[in-house]
């Protein structure tokens, strides 16, 4: 497995193994199949787990990472937080902490190398707001001094941000100091954002998202590779036909056709493009079970795409 560099927390894998599907989120899984699949992607020399309170029933995700690292070697572990003023959320700091604590709780652990803001930035110019959102004042004047309290306590060893926010703001807060540690952007061949993107007259703006943190070197793990299960060869759950994903799924045939014609799966072809992405540090996998990190660990050992590969790809966006 290739190492690469993540600033403040060193070097990690290539590819990192994410929650949603541990959790159940992409499709059904139980308990035993997710923690034998925490086992072999660490077997696999995968070192960074990143899960969440809200991925699965019960905070299942980090309960399985929290049964699984009982009689595994370290490995690094993130997780998340939701806090929000939209409606009102109230004391930052206390909400941030006791989820904090919670995860630590379930993930048998004394501290967290990455701890992420999971909910999205509002724009600063007051042009949009959606529920479950923070605005600018607050993750600039709250939140980040939150973070940075934990990381000079030793809970944390870095906090970062998910991007998937109103881009303006977003990319104020790679560009502002204090600056995150991580950031997780969005990074798929079709720039599919599926059911995170909640501001319909504003474009996704991920690849100036990616710009932005190679240029304030705050590291990139990347999301959505496989676009919630669009970009592979058929869905593994049921959803309605208006669904993102389902809508996302039928706008990928011309992705899945230029798979079939180089003579792999388009989950492979999916993992790889994220792969081969300059300013992506990791790549986070939503597999659920053995047989499809097999298929991700595959496309990671394949290597990178040849430029005329990555260039067909791209020519597929809308």
């Amino acid at each position: 497995m290739e190492l690469r560099d993540f600033g403040r927390l060193g070097r990690i894998s290539a590819l990192t193994l994410g929650g949603g599907g541990l959790g159940g989120v992409w499709g059904a899984t139980d308990r035993s199949e997710a923690v034998a699949t925490v086992h072999a992607a660490i077997d696999a020399g995968i070192t960074m787990l990143d899960v969440a309170p809200s991925y699965g029933d019960d905070f299942e995700a980090e309960r399985v990472i929290g049964e699984a690292l009982r009689h595994s070697p370290d490995v690094q572990v993130t997780s998340k937080v939701q806090v929000h003023d939209v409606p009102p959320g109230g004391d930052f700091a206390r909400l941030i902490n006791s989820s904090l604590e919670g995860s630590l709780t379930r993930l048998g652990r004394d501290h967290l190398d990455l701890f992420l803001l999971h909910t999205q930035l509002l724009p600063r110019d007051g042009s949009a707001t959606a529920a479950g959102t923070i605005h600018w004042e607050s993750y600039q004047d709250a939140v980040v001094p939150a973070f940075e309290r934990l990381r000079e306590t030793g809970k944390i060893r870095a906090w970062g941000i998910t991007t998937v926010g109103h881009p303006t703001s977003v990319l104020d807060a790679l560009r502002t100091t204090p600056r995150p540690d991580a950031a997780q952007v969005i990074v798929n061949s079709l720039d599919l954002n599926g059911d995170m993107w909640i501001y319909p007259t504003v474009p996704p703006a991920n690849d100036a998202l990616l710009q932005a943190a190679a240029d304030n070197a705050v590291p990139v793990l990347g999301i959505r590779v496989a676009a919630a299960g669009s970009l592979t060869d058929s869905l593994d759950r049921s959803v309605p036909a208006d669904h993102p994903a389902a809508i996302d799924f039928a706008r990928a045939a011309p992705f899945r056709k230029l798979a079939a014609d180089w003579g792999t799966s388009a989950a492979t072809l999916a993992h790889r493009y994220a792969l081969s992405i300059p300013g992506v540090a990791s790549v986070i996998l939503g597999v659920k079970n053995r047989a499809e990190l097999t298929e991700c660990l595959k496309a990671e050992a394949e290597g990178p795409l040849p430029p005329e590969q990555l260039a067909a790809l791209r020519a597929l966006r809308p």
